[in-house]
């Protein structure tokens, strides 16, 4: 099939506001950014704890469960969020907000299954699990994996709230990077964890501020709560598919059960977290910790996912992308913010800082936590240790990356959707992440070897999957087009400025090209079922079933050791009651993370207080 297509450069147009921040803005701007630093600078020397490792990432284990719980909301709002979760709901429908929707069952699974374990292993590092219940090799093997998703997602991370902060300023992007970089890297690298988690407070209250700032302003500015509803409803943003057709970008069931997979993943089995759910004095603490954080997921990211409705609502027949204002979605956010809060002294300034406060807060969490990870796993057993040392060569690493997420924004910048890309991204081993460690606990006859090698079946057939996705992408076999908007409605709506742009563009020429008949879509597909078709919202939950349907046949095939003695407390607390385990457990809310036992249940204490 031939189409021609014509191409459009724009231009500003008299009477659009200019995208430019004001004196009020850098200032909010500006003290945003001073205040992460002084966190950085008094946790670092003015309220110096002992220099140790534990101290430099667990905060000595004596943190406080608000904040903790704060600091876990936080890391789960990254710039990408705030930017791409409104883009996704303005161009495809509010069927995200079902992903959202996925943290209330997330968190009784985190809670009542994966957290006990931790604790009643005394586990410091989530990966020092899986090598108490299978192997080291497991252990590294899923070690690899996560530090291979920092060195892909981080640069993303930055790279986007300086994209935001380029659209509003036109200061170059790179330079922005640069700047923003590097307050993170210097915070996280003096203040260790207990800067990470109170700057994630202080930044959590600008996200909390920002985003309903932005539901309720951009509400009022399109007519009201009946407005925005009706006119999303009108452009097809409020249909939810229930299809069981797997190739359908975003249904209600790949929502939910990818949402599941990813909050399980990032919350309870990303080190990043369970750093911080661990600097807890107990279980108990932590309980109470989850279930805020929990509560306060929801409520900024319902505002955020609605911030796209709304978004759509006030450009219902009016689209500035169709105009040629916005290049791309993941841009509309900074367009309609400088559109509903441009005339108000310092509102720009807060809601960039609140993208800013978002991807600082992942930025600083991933980074103190994968320091842990790449000294304790790969690094200390090469070397003399002791703690200065450990601590300088963790703040080294700090730096180090800090300089590659710079870099990486090269090329995160010709990402057409990040949040896509994210997804899409993880897909490759999230999935087996999670199936492993539910594998450990749920299913005890499943050895190390039986393992390791599901792993790395799901991920090789995983990476295969998403590898020739990906060149179905480009072969144009797979195509997903935001759902329709026009301009037909500028006039009658009143944003001449819009309809002014998108008069003012000067056409230019035509080009023809061909494209396939036969296409998979984001509501369907004419071709013959390929595997390959397959939405990236089901990646995480295939990569889940791989493992478990590797592991179970062949822990036939590679029986466990009869005479290898088994640890009931390495199953869920669900599994043990099964397996009848007669020794008594104290109350969780009161156990501690041991410190000075010589040897628990039977685990030389050096294995079991491996540091993070």
């Amino acid at each position: 099939m031939s189409t021609t297509t014509a191409t459009t450069s724009s231009i500003p147009a008299a009477g659009i506001e200019d995208l430019r921040f004001g004196l009020t803005d850098y200032t909010v701007f500006v003290v945003m950014l001073s205040m992460s630093a002084a966190i950085g600078v008094y946790f670092g020397f003015f309220a110096k704890g002992k220099n140790t490792t534990d101290e430099y990432l667990r905060g000595g284990k004596k943190m406080q469960t608000l904040p903790i719980a704060i600091s876990l909301v936080s890391s789960q709002l990254s710039g990408v969020a705030i930017m791409s979760v409104p883009a996704e709901n303005y161009s495809f429908g509010f069927t995200f907000i079902f992903a959202v929707l996925a943290m209330i069952p997330t968190i009784p699974i985190v809670i009542y299954i994966i957290v006990p374990t931790f604790y009643d292993n005394n586990i410091l590092n989530c990966y020092e699990y899986l090598e108490l219940r299978f192997n080291k090799r497991t252990r590294q093997l899923i070690t690899m994996t996560f530090i291979l998703n920092q060195f892909l997602m981080l640069p993303v991370y930055m790279f986007v709230p300086s994209l935001a902060f380029s659209q509003v300023t036109g200061v170059n992007i790179h330079l922005i990077n640069v700047v923003v970089s590097s307050v993170c890297v210097f915070y996280t690298m003096l203040g260790g964890i207990k800067a990470v988690v109170w700057t994630d407070v202080v930044q959590a209250g600008v996200m909390l501020i920002s985003v309903v700032m932005v539901g309720v302003l951009g509400t009022m500015r399109t007519g009201g709560l009946s407005t925005v509803l009706e006119y999303a409803t009108e452009g097809g943003r409020m249909d939810f598919i229930t299809g069981f057709d797997p190739r359908l970008r975003a249904t209600v069931w790949s929502s939910l059960s990818s949402g599941m997979l990813l909050w399980t993943g990032k919350i309870a089995l990303d080190q990043s977290c369970v750093q911080r759910i661990v600097s807890l004095p107990s279980y108990g603490h932590a309980k109470k910790s989850l279930y805020v954080a929990g509560v306060g997921f929801l409520v900024i990211m319902f505002f955020n996912a609605f911030a796209g409705i709304i978004m759509f609502a006030r450009y219902y027949g009016c689209d500035p992308m169709l105009a040629g204002l916005v290049s791309k979605p993941d841009k509309m956010m900074p367009f309609f913010i400088q559109d509903i809060m441009g005339n108000l002294a310092g509102m720009p300034g807060l809601f960039i800082s609140c993208v800013f406060s978002a991807s600082l807060s992942s930025l600083s969490a991933n980074l103190n936590s994968l320091a842990g990870v790449v000294y304790f796993d790969y690094i200390k057993p090469h070397i003399r240790h002791t703690e200065a040392r450990a601590n300088g060569v963790m703040k080294l690493i700090v730096i180090g990356m800090g300089g590659y997420c710079i870099l990486g924004g090269l090329l995160v910048q010709r990402f057409k959707s990040i949040l896509q890309t994210m997804w899409t991204i993880t897909g490759i081993n999230m999935g087996a992440v999670v199936g492993v460690f539910l594998l450990g606990m749920f299913v005890p006859r499943v050895n190390g070897k039986v393992a390791v090698t599901s792993i790395l079946f799901s991920v090789i057939v995983m990476a295969w999957i998403i590898i020739n996705g990906q060149l179905n992408f480009k072969a144009g076999l797979i195509r997903y087009d935001p759902l329709p908007n026009s301009l037909d409605q500028c006039e009658a709506r009143g944003l001449h400025s819009i309809l002014n742009a998108y008069n003012a563009t000067l056409p230019t020429t035509a080009a023809t090209t061909t494209e396939p008949t036969q296409v998979t879509t984001a509501l369907g597909s004419n071709r013959d079922f390929s595997v390959y078709d397959i939405s990236f919202y089901w990646y995480k939950v295939i990569g889940a079933i791989l493992i478990f349907v590797w592991a179970i046949p062949m822990s036939y095939v590679w029986p466990r050791d009869k005479n290898e003695k088994q640890n009931p407390k390495l199953y869920s607390p669900f599994v043990r009651r099964m397996l009848n385990a007669s020794e008594p457990v104290l109350e969780l809310e009161e156990l501690p993370l041991k410190e000075n036992e010589k040897e628990t249940n039977g685990v030389p204490q050096e294995k079991q207080q491996q540091p993070l």
